[in-house]
């Protein structure tokens, strides 16, 4: 992924059609004017004092959140080859559900909704926001979205703004790391800024209490270096408002991120995972996957319960000038829609998606082909961030 935290302006603004509202002008009535209400780690409740948590990937959403790709870094001599399946991913979630898109500008706004629409796309589904970014990964720069527990608790949402680093300064992120307060902006949602390093594809959530992620990307002293084990638990129990942190180890041959858990692990259900598995012995995944199907056997829930595992074999190896990407069906999306799985034109493409489909049985399960997609380093999951719906 080619890919200072910075307050920004009031005056970011949204699109509607070609239309640009400015937030605090409001002529349409359609954004109101804001305050931007901002809390730090030292100064008031945390989010799980108050009553709030991070509710699992397929509660019901009220949108999902795309930053739309146009860094060429990304995808070095290959970015136009991305936008015929991107933008199928955007038709698909959309579908179910508005989708939130940040675009650097009116111009780039207009390129957007003209591809959309020749594909047929619902525009009065689409809805373009003036936040630019450095980079797609929308999943890791994105705001994460916590709700209330309990439907008097007003406001009913809140966002949570983690520091974000690029994976340990490997990339240029400055606007990157603005997304979050800008989408709160616009929203008119509060903000919670623990003041540390956190990325969305770094941890999965069960929507009873639990938290998976991975060591190797956590406690690398590229993210927090000040931070033990302990100290990384609490910041995510306070923040995210959960009880119990689930650790695996490395993560898969490829992922510029220092192994983020939305390639490996995956909860499905409450107490139900997915995991990657690689039959070949001789291949660079089967030692850290074998090992962290190891540590799932061993893991117990809140409840005392053992996690029912679901093994999904990984993908056949997808290279590009000579190097491993890192292909994986655990980076599937949830969306009110659908389950969307990045697939690699290989013969296990369909064995993932059987075993997926018997995992949301309720849930229609979409192939989108990411051999193009992955040459980013990242995929579905990976793009996108989903903001739930608000209790009533």
């Amino acid at each position: 992924m080619c890919r200072v935290s910075i307050c920004p302006s009031p005056t970011s603004t949204g699109f509607t059609g070609l239309f640009c509202v400015t937030a605090g002008s409001n002529p349409t009535g359609i954004f109101k004017s804001v305050s931007l209400t901002e809390t730090s780690a030292d100064s008031m409740k945390t989010p799980k004092d108050l009553g709030y948590f991070f509710p699992p990937e397929w509660h019901r959403h009220a949108a999902t959140w795309l930053s739309y790709p146009h860094n060429e870094a990304s995808w070095p001599g290959k970015i136009a080859t991305i936008f015929p399946f991107y933008n199928q991913f955007i038709r698909e979630i959309s579908r179910g559900e508005r989708v939130n898109i940040n675009v650097a500008n009116e111009a780039m706004g207009r390129q957007v909704r003209e591809a959309l629409e020749i594909i047929g796309v619902n525009l009065a589904q689409i809805s373009l926001y003036e936040h630019p970014t450095n980079d797609a990964w929308c999943r890791d720069h994105g705001p994460a979205f916590l709700i209330a527990r309990r439907p008097e608790l007003r406001p009913g949402k809140v966002i949570v703004n983690w520091e974000y680093n690029a994976w340990g300064n490997k990339y240029p992120h400055g606007l990157d790391n603005a997304i979050p307060r800008r989408v709160a902006s616009s929203l008119g949602l509060p903000v919670f800024s623990p003041g540390i390093v956190m990325e969305g594809g770094a941890v999965d959530f069960n929507g009873g209490g639990t938290v998976l992620t991975t060591r190797s990307c956590l406690l690398h002293e590229n993210r927090n270096p000040g931070l033990n084990q302990g100290q990384i638990e609490q910041f995510l129990q306070d923040y995210y408002g959960v009880e119990q942190v689930l650790w695996l180890g490395e993560g898969i041959e490829g992922d510029d991120t220092d192994g983020h858990i939305d390639d490996m692990t995956r909860f499905v259900a409450p107490d139900t995972v997915i995991t990657m598995v690689e039959p070949d012995r001789k291949d660079a995944n089967f030692r850290p996957l074998r090992d962290n199907l190891k540590a799932l056997k061993k893991m117990r829930l809140l409840n005392g319960r053992q996690l029912n595992i679901v093994e999904i074999p990984m993908p056949h190896p997808v290279f590009y000038d000579g190097q491993r990407l890192p292909a994986s069906y655990a980076n599937f999306y949830i969306c009110n829609a659908g389950v969307i799985v990045p697939t690699f034109q290989c013969v296990e493409d369909q064995k993932a998606i059987d075993l997926l489909s018997r995992c949301f049985p309720d849930r229609s399960v979409i192939g989108i082909d990411s051999v193009e997609i992955i040459w980013g380093l990242g995929s579905w999951h990976c793009l996108s961030q989903q903001e739930p719906e608000s209790p009533l």
